[in-house]
């Protein structure tokens, strides 16, 4: 199976080195402005979607005639760019779905993206965010395991829901024991593994984990 990496028009410093996501069988999507940094970065987009209004007549050209997959859209729709891409990504049921360039900028975008994780963790399709400071997933009730990770060690837990309950943290600074989280708390924010592995676990509600750098 195949993992897909999106690349969105988000502020170009805050995108990672590209070239590390660059496996065999990765297939990546521009969205808008997000095809030109694929372009920039020497990535060929298999797709690329979007109105392409915030882009130069030259480097929309240069995106027609890289891309073999092209979707052009109306500026006025429903959906975002970003949403019909990631419809099109979840339907191709990849390994993974990976999304850059959808952080900073305009708060309305990123809180609107951050919906769209919900999106694919509903249809059963692993998805992350990732900028150079963070990295932000979704999960629904159950158990996962948790790798220590030196580049971004600081890992919080925010509910999603009204409510996340018997959530429990093993192998961490603070640990929990079947605690009910109410959305607006701030009990698990910046908390860090002690191990070279953690654990978290909960039965109901749906959970959002940001594993961060200063």
């Amino acid at each position: 199976m195949m993992n897909i990496n999106i690349v969105a028009g988000g502020p170009g410093n805050l995108i990672p080195d590209l070239s590390e996501y660059r496996e065999k069988d990765a297939f990546w999507i521009g969205v808008d402005r997000g095809a030109v940094t694929l372009l920039d970065s020497g990535i060929i987009p298999d797709e690329a979607f979007g109105d392409f209004d915030s882009i130069t007549i030259e480097q929309k050209k240069a995106i027609e005639k890289a891309a073999p997959g092209l979707h052009i859209y109306q500026a006025e729709k429903d959906k975002t760019d970003l949403d019909l891409a990631l419809s099109w990504a979840v339907e191709q049921r990849p390994a993974s779905i990976r999304m850059f360039g959808i952080s900073g900028g305009r708060a309305d975008h990123f809180l609107g993206n951050l919906q769209l994780l919900y999106q694919a963790l509903q249809r059963n399709v692993s998805a992350v965010m990732i900028d150079r400071q963070n990295t932000i997933s979704m999960f629904s009730p159950g158990s996962y395991t948790v790798l220590r990770d030196p580049v971004k060690p600081y890992v919080s837990f925010l509910p999603f829901t009204e409510t996340v309950n018997n959530l429990s943290l093993e192998g961490f600074k603070y640990s929990l024991n079947k605690c009910h989280i109410a959305l607006g708390s701030t009990l698990c924010i910046s908390n860090e593994l002690i191990r070279s592995q953690g654990a978290f676990s909960f039965t109901e509600g749906i959970l959002i984990m940001i594993r961060s750098t200063d």
